[in-house]
């Protein structure tokens, strides 16, 4: 049995582990049940159970949720628009998350694939400054996919 603070008191019957629990108005806690003897610690469960929520509450504030966006051009895509879909994916890495790009190939283009690598190339020289690539461009079906990811600082 362990006692609030943290010290050893020795191996006790439950009875007499559940008596110098009351006596103390705490709550005897089983620590380890596969332990022989069995494990018990006397403290405030319910002050134990605030502390453990509003400690998860805190972690889960500081977490960063990174989302997935998406953007799709064209094997034919003009310079201005590749440069407005640019200036969109510059958001979204600005804002920390991810952006997976993809082209979806039509007809004859699914013959010349290299065309939408191409594109692919040209969109990240675009947004290399800010950005590197997760997931090189792969073709996939009638897709050609790549995924880029904000530069992570060194400090």
């Amino acid at each position: 049995m362990i006692d609030s603070e943290g010290n050893m008191l020795g191996v006790f019957t439950l009875t007499e582990a559940q008596k110098r629990a009351n006596e103390k108005g705490l709550d005897l806690v089983v620590i380890s049940p596969t332990a022989n003897p069995i494990v018990c610690k006397i403290m405030d469960y319910a002050k134990y159970k605030y502390e453990r929520i509003k400690q998860e509450r805190e972690e889960r504030r500081k977490q960063v949720n990174i989302e997935l966006k998406e953007l799709w051009l064209s094997a034919v895509i003009d310079i201005g628009d590749l440069k407005t879909k640019a200036k969109k994916a510059r958001e979204f890495i600005e804002n920390g998350d991810r952006v997976r790009l993809s082209i979806r190939m039509k007809g004859r283009q699914l013959a010349h694939p290299e065309l939408s690598m191409d594109v692919m190339k040209k969109f990240y020289e675009m947004v290399s400054d800010i950005a590197q690539i997760e997931k090189p461009p792969i073709r996939e079906a009638r897709t050609v996919a790549m995924i880029i990811v904000p530069i992570k600082k060194t400090k």
